[in-house]
C-alpha cells in the first residue's frame, strides 16, 4: 500500500491547515499507541487541550478585552446619552471621536474580540475535514485496512464498493475509472465510514474475506469508538441506526442523543463564564448580548446532530477547557488596577489622538481644496456661458436684412417693448 495521503482535502486555505492538524493528531496518536492507548477519541481530547494551550495568548487578550469593555460601559453609556437623538454629521463625528478616545483610554480596540474568531473558524472547518476522514490524515489508522483492501481490489468486485458508497458515504466522490493507489485509497475511505449494517453488507458480498473484515471491525471498535459511538459518524445517523435496527439499540440511541446535549450544556457553561454583565450598557446592547448568549448554544445543539462525533467531542472538550481558562482569567482580571492601565495608555492614547487629528486635518484640507476647485470650475462655466451669450448677441446684431436672424431680432425687440 502507498503511504500517500488518501482523499485529504486539497483546498488552498483549509487544505494545508487540515494537513498540519492531521499531522499533529497523527503524532499524538502514535505516542499514546506506543503506551497502549491507541484510541482516536482519546487523541482528540489530548489534541484539543494542546490546541487550546497554543491559543491561550489569544484567549488572554479576548478575555481582557471583554473585562475592560464591561468596565468602561458606564462611560460609553454616558457618551451615548450625551448625543442621543442628534443625527447631524458634525455631532455624529464628535461622538465617534469621543468613543474612539474612550477605547484608547483603556487600551483596547473595537475589533479586539474578532482575532480569536478569525483563527478559530478555519481551525474548526479544517478539523471537520480531518474527523470526517481520519485515515487520510492518521497513517496508523490507514494501515489497519491494508489486507482487506487488497482482497477487495483483487476480487475485481468494485461495484459492491460503489454501492456501499452510494448507501453510506455519499460525501465522498467516486471515480469509476480509478486504479492503483487512487482506487485503494477510495476503498479505505468508504470502509472507514461504514456503520454496523454496512459491514454486514460487506460480509455478504465478500464471504471469502469474512476473517479480514472481522479483524478490521475489531480493531476499529478499539481505536475509532467512544463507548458505543463511532466518532466518524454523525449523531443523527447513529440515532437513525439505533432506531431502525431490528432490535432497537436504546443504549446507542441515548448515547447519540447525549452528544449534542453535552455540546449545548458545555456552551451554556462557557457563556456563563464570559463577563458580559449589563452594567452601564444600553438597553439595546444588553438585549443583543442576551439574545446571543441564548442563540449560540442552541446553534451548537442543532449543528452537533449533523457533524462527526469526533468534531463534537472537540467542541465539548474545548468548551470545558475554555471555561476553566476563563474561570482563572476572570479572577485575575477582577483584581486588575484600572487606574494603572489608564496611566500606561495615556501616552499611546495621546499619540493616537494626535495621529487622528493630523488625519482629520488632511481630510479637511483635501475637502477645502476640492471645494475651491469646485467653485473655480463653476466660475469658469459662468464666464464661458457669458462669453457665448455675448457672441450670440453680436452675431444677431450683424444679421443681414431679411434673414431669419434679423426676423428673430424684430420679435425680440417687439417683446421687449411690450414688457416695459
Amino acid at each position: 500500500m502507498s503511504e500517500l495521503l488518501l482523499t485529504a482535502y486539497n483546498g488552498s486555505i483549509l487544505g494545508p491547515i487540515a494537513k498540519v492538524l492531521g499531522w499533529i493528531m497523527d503524532k499524538i496518536y502514535i505516542f499514546f499507541a506506543n503506551l497502549g492507548i491507541g484510541n482516536i477519541a482519546f487523541t482528540i481530547v489530548v489534541f484539543t487541550v494542546f490546541i487550546y494551550f497554543l491559543m491561550f495568548p489569544l484567549t488572554y487578550k479576548q478575555q481582557k478585552f471583554a473585562v475592560l469593555t464591561r468596565k468602561m460601559q458606564p462611560e460609553m453609556k454616558a457618551i451615548q446619552e450625551k448625543y442621543k437623538g442628534k443625527k447631524d454629521q458634525a455631532t455624529m463625528q464628535k461622538q465617534q471621536e469621543e468613543t474612539q478616545a474612550l477605547y484608547d483610554k483603556y487600551g483596547i480596540s473595537p475589533a479586539g474580540s474578532c482575532g480569536y474568531m478569525i483563527i478559530q473558524m478555519p481551525v474548526l472547518f479544517a478539523l471537520w475535514r480531518v474527523f470526517n476522514n481520519v485515515p487520510a490524515y492518521i497513517t496508523s489508522v490507514k494501515g489497519i485496512f491494508g489486507n482487506l483492501v487488497t482482497g477487495i481490489v483483487d476480487s475485481g468486485n468494485i461495484a459492491i464498493i460503489q454501492k456501499l458508497h452510494d448507501n453510506y458515504a455519499k460525501t465522498l466522490t467516486f471515480d469509476a475509472k480509478a486504479t492503483g493507489d487512487t482506487l485503494n485509497n477510495f476503498v479505505i475511505d468508504v470502509l472507514y465510514k461504514l456503520p454496523v449494517s454496512g459491514w454486514s453488507d460487506l460480509k455478504k458480498a465478500f464471504p471469502d474475506l469474512v476473517s479480514n473484515i472481522d479483524e478490521v471491525t475489531k480493531t476499529l471498535k478499539h481505536i475509532n469508538y467512544l463507548g458505543v459511538l463511532n466518532i466518524s459518524d454523525t449523531p443523527l445517523n447513529l440515532i437513525k441506526t439505533a432506531w431502525t435496527s431490528s432490535n432497537r439499540n436504546y443504549v446507542l440511541l441515548i448515547c447519540a442523543l447525549l452528544v449534542p446535549i453535552a455540546s449545548y450544556l458545555s456552551n451554556i457553561l462557557r457563556m456563563k463564564m464570559n463577563p458580559t454583565g449589563s452594567e452601564g450598557q444600553s438597553d439595546q446592547m444588553a438585549q443583543q448580548m442576551k439574545t446571543m448568549n441564548l442563540m449560540m448554544p442552541l446553534m451548537s445543539l442543532f449543528i452537533s446532530f449533523s457533524v462527526p462525533v469526533g468534531l463534537v467531542l472537540y467542541w465539548i472538550v474545548g468548551a470545558v477547557v475554555n471555561t476553566i481558562q476563563m474561570f482563572f482569567l476572570n479572577k485575575h482580571f477582577e483584581k486588575i488596577d484600572l487606574q494603572s492601565i489608564i496611566e500606561k495608555n495615556k501616552d499611546k492614547a495621546a499619540a493616537k489622538a494626535e495621529k487622528r487629528g493630523i488625519r482629520q486635518a488632511q481630510i479637511y484640507e483635501a475637502a477645502k481644496m476640492s471645494t475651491k476647485r469646485s467653485m473655480a470650475d463653476k466660475a469658469t462655466v459662468v464666464e464661458d456661458e457669458a462669453e457665448l451669450l455675448n457672441k450670440a448677441n453680436e452675431l444677431r446684431s450683424k444679421a443681414s436684412s431679411g434673414s431669419l436672424a434679423s426676423k428673430a431680432n424684430l420679435v425680440k425687440e417687439f417683446n421687449e417693448m411690450n414688457n416695459k
